[in-house]
């Protein structure tokens, strides 16, 4: 470029001072040319060699990329065909969805018990050991719901169709069937009431505590504090809430239930569809009767509240969902509400409510009934006195339940 430069500057001094010919202009420009060669061949040796050298690298990458693209296609290939076989195979997906529900379920008690800790809530000491979660399957959970105020119900149930201390530890070990009394504590903590079930438990060891305050019109939230401390605790099938004045054959309820395995997302109970009660002062009245349409409309089906069971992934809906999950007053009412507009098969199973003057025949025709109460007291009235006699009366017999496999 300097030198052309200079060439410039030469021709436009020469150009002012004298006429210069077409004849010297022409020997002159083939002049610069050459010299513009040789100083070019003699400054710049190497970029033909560099170029033959990127070329060659070139040419080795394209070779390496090449042989990359083809081994990750045959990768590719080889996944879709394993793909192929698991979703193939049956026995695959059902691994792959035990593993997904193993993984749900200890993230849920990992959940539990970290906000059971920050709380200070006195919960069950279980929590303390989460190991014992993976350990082993069971088939159900029996949370049997009760109150400060009902030790002769609680005694009546251990006197009958719940199994003592050493026997109902074989029945979780061998049977996989964990049966609990299910209490929260009093509105001040360590008073008289919480002392009196310790001691209870401490006799008995056949409570499960709950980071809940009890009351009546608390049971939605009873309800499901229940079923996220118990799908925390137990890796369960099917989780089921019965009162402490329902009388229940245990191992009636197991074979039920165990027909039901292979469904994710079941709700089983004796579906009913009652009045809302916009009336205040009438029992059962809902306070939110506006959201359920015209004055005299039904609810929606949803299972009686004196026994009802659902399957291990809605416990762990509402384990994950508790703090989003609306509270009606009527527990129940609650449940039914949880699984509205979820892929959720009802089963309306009779079996589950019969009446205490009709399980007797039932029981010697040979269909026995899960539970029995009465209607019109919403359990069976004066349970503390005649659970005994509906035990011998509509009862599966005693070696029902350690004779029954699942």
């Amino acid at each position: 470029m300097s030198m052309k430069h200079h060439h410039h500057r030469g021709v436009e001094m020469s150009a002012s001072k004298s006429f210069v010919s077409k004849k010297w202009t022409f020997f002159l420009c083939l002049g610069f040319f050459c010299a513009g060669t040789l100083f070019s061949d003699s400054m710049w040796p190497e970029p033909e060699a560099n170029v033959v050298s990127r070329e060659a690298a070139s040419d080795e990458r394209l070779h390496l990329v090449s042989e990359d693209c083809d081994s990750s296609k045959g990768v590719k290939q080889e996944s879709k065909d394993r793909l192929g076989e698991v979703y193939k195979s049956p026995d695959a997906i059902q691994t792959l969805d035990k593993t997904i529900s193993t993984l749900e379920i200890e993230l849920a008690a990992a959940r539990a018990a970290q906000e059971s800790i920050m709380n200070g809530s006195p919960v069950s000491d279980e929590f303390n050991l989460p190991e014992t979660i993976t350990k082993r399957k069971y088939l159900m959970v029996v949370g049997i719901n009760t109150a400060f105020n009902s030790r002769k119900r609680r005694d009546s149930v251990r006197a009958t169709w719940m199994p003592p201390g050493k026997e109902r530890k074989k029945l979780e070990e061998e049977k996989g069937i964990v049966m609990r009394f299910v209490i929260g504590h009093s509105a001040t903590p360590g008073g008289i009431l919480d002392r009196a079930i310790q001691a209870e438990d401490s006799k008995h060891g056949d409570f499960l505590r709950l980071d809940h305050v009890e009351g009546y019109l608390e049971l939605s939230a009873k309800t499901k504090t229940y079923f996220t401390t118990a799908f925390a605790l137990w890796d369960a099938d099917f989780y089921v809430k019965v009162d402490d004045d329902v009388h229940v054959n245990i191992a009636t309820l197991g074979a039920e239930l165990a027909r039901y395995r292979m469904k994710p997302r079941v709700y089983i109970g004796c579906m009913k569809s009652g009045p809302v009660l916009a009336q205040k002062g009438v029992r059962y009245h809902e306070p939110e009767y506006w959201k359920f349409g015209e004055e005299g409309n039904k609810y929606f089906r949803h299972a009686t509240g004196q026994l009802y069971a659902i399957s291990r992934e809605l416990a762990s809906y509402i384990s994950i969902n508790k703090n989003v999950l609306h509270k009606y007053v009527n527990e129940d009412v609650s449940l039914g509400s949880w699984f509205l507009g979820l892929d959720v098969e009802h089963v309306d199973d009779r079996r589950l409510c019969c009446g205490t003057t009709d399980c007797e025949w039932k029981a010697q025709a040979g269909n026995m009934c899960v539970a029995s109460f009465d209607w019109s007291c919403s359990g069976i009235c004066r349970s503390a006195d005649r659970m005994k006699d509906v035990h011998r009366r509509c009862g599966e017999g005693h070696n029902a339940l350690m004779a029954a496999s699942f």
